[in-house]
């Protein structure tokens, strides 16, 4: 099973503020959409609720992981543990399986992950308070492809994709 995390950050690795992604990138919404169609969704049910209308993505298998026992969602496969995930995402293999959100999700997932598409935006957001690892950091992880910058929003970004090396 390929685990693949897949997010936008800032240049300190920032992700999110109160619940929500600090930018809005429309480029980087269509990466994400081509980039997941036909795959596995695996993510906690915050980021679930942050979707439109609290539904799941579509065309795509939407896997949640929640402490909360009694949760259900149409359209969604519920687990409770990072164990139980894993095990249900490997049912669907050769589907990739792609690791959305949020924090801790993140936290929990990247030592299964083999690959990582991260949307490096080229500033600093303001108080944020949900971070991922820096890859660039951790000597496992190297870069091995990196897109042109590109703006849009005023903001610059530019697509980078991280694979998993020996350590």
């Amino acid at each position: 099973m390929e685990l693949i995390e897949i997010v936008a950050a800032d240049r300190n690795w920032a992700i999110g503020k109160d619940g929500d992604m600090c930018h809005h990138l429309p480029e980087d919404m269509a990466f994400f959409r081509r980039t997941t169609l036909g795959g596995v969704l695996l993510m906690g049910r915050k980021t679930l609720d942050s979707f439109p209308g609290g539904k799941p993505l579509p065309k795509r298998i939407n896997i949640v992981i929640t402490h909360q026992k009694d949760f259900e969602r149409e359209g969604c496969l519920v687990v409770h543990s990072v164990e139980e995930a894993l095990s249900l995402a490997q049912t669907f293999a050769p589907k990739p399986v792609f690791v959305v959100g949020g924090g801790t999700i993140y936290r929990q997932m990247l030592p299964f992950c083999t690959k990582a598409y991260i949307t490096k935006i080229d500033t600093t957001f303001e108080a944020p308070d949900t971070f991922i690892d820096n890859l660039d950091a951790l000597a496992s992880w190297r870069v091995i492809e990196e897109s042109a910058p590109m703006e849009q929003n005023g903001l610059s970004f530019r697509f980078v994709t991280y694979e998993r090396g020996s350590q």
